[in-house]
């Protein structure tokens, strides 16, 4: 398993304030050279999975350019194995309890556990270091080698499962609660459905416009993948909200697995039971809605879609400035002049 981190700590947000040539020395750089390989400290932010990857890759992200004044030190990219002497990984509190799938299917499954990663004098050996010291490679390569369309493919793809599975949801839980005529209950299913068609539109686009490259490489279409993508961030929170609203009273005081074999049992049978579904299916549908939208494991992916790819205001000034607007600028330039 192969992790990774990008983005250095911030000691402040102020504006123009910067992760890099800080006094307090908190963001990873090389601190020394040797025969044998490069000398790294400091720390980054955010390595997912990483106590459970056997190696590690470190590189910049996009966002975070590097100043031609670093002198280097902060150009580089390298992998090296999680247990490199030096290597320390901070852990945040687990979201698996240890209870079952049937209580928390989401949670007690899916668990990735996230950390910031600190490196005290960690050396790299060379064979692991694929760049150094050059700052406008840093800066450029993933430009030059359109990272961003395929990762974007990827992160797209995995945006629809997760709009599918979510409608999937929502219409288990509308079936279940009887409420699939009331108009209400449509119109939130109808955007759930819009969120899946938009996005799927979007991946559809990139395949359908994808180029090769001057090296050969075939590259999806970034502008609809990046349109795609800021949506999302907004999509996400939203079919959250939209399960809160769906499920309303039936997300609350849900029994566990024990409760259902316990003294309560047969009145969990007798009075959690819908028209459609037995109280055993009632409980377990709803406590897969909970995992989705009201648990710590839910609230961890919510926090994830709004922040991993950037947020919606930098995803939006960027796509901005990328997306050719000529074409139509021209044809209304036209318009205004025709005779």
């Amino acid at each position: 398993m192969l992790t990774h981190t990008l983005v250095n700590l911030q000691r402040t947000r102020v504006p123009g304030a910067t992760p890099l040539e800080d006094r307090t020395d908190v963001a990873l750089s090389v601190v020394q050279e040797k025969d044998n390989g490069i000398v790294v400290s400091g720390a980054r932010v955010l390595a997912t999975l990483g106590p459970l990857a056997d190696e590690i890759t470190v590189y910049p992200a996009r966002t975070h350019m590097i100043s031609s004044r670093s002198e280097g030190k902060y150009a580089f990219g390298f992998a090296i194995p999680c247990n490199t002497p030096g290597l320390k990984f901070l852990c945040r509190e687990s979201f698996d309890t240890g209870q079952s799938h049937f209580d928390h299917p989401l949670g007690s499954r899916y668990e990735e556990m996230d950390a910031v990663v600190f490196f005290d004098d960690v050396l790299v050996p060379w064979e692991r270091v694929f760049l150094y010291g050059d700052v406008d490679m840093c800066n450029d390569w993933a430009g030059q080698t359109h990272r961003n369309s395929h990762t974007g493919h990827q992160v797209v793809t995995k945006n629809v499962v997760k709009c599918e599975f979510i409608l999937g949801l929502a219409n288990l839980m509308v079936e279940t609660l009887g409420s699939g005529q009331i108009s209400q209950v449509q119109q939130l299913m109808a955007e759930i459905i819009e969120n899946l068609e938009i996005t799927k539109a979007c991946l559809r686009s990139s395949e359908a416009d994808a180029t090769l490259d001057e090296w050969g490489i075939m590259c999806p279409s970034y502008t609809p993948l990046l349109v795609a993508r800021k949506r999302f961030i907004e999509m996400y929170p939203r079919m959250a909200e939209i399960l809160h609203l769906l499920g309303s009273s039936s997300l609350m005081a849900l029994p566990s697995e024990a409760d259902m074999s316990g003294p309560l049992g047969n009145y969990i049978t007798q009075y959690l039971e819908t028209d459609t579904a037995t109280a055993d299916e009632r409980v377990r549908l709803f406590r897969l809605a909970w995992d989705t939208c009201c648990s710590s494991f839910s609230a961890r992916q919510i926090l994830y879609e709004r922040y991993f790819g950037g947020d919606a205001l930098r995803n939006g000034i960027m796509l901005d400035n990328i997306y050719d607007k000529g074409p139509m600028t021209d044809f209304v330039r036209d318009f205004i002049y025709q005779e």
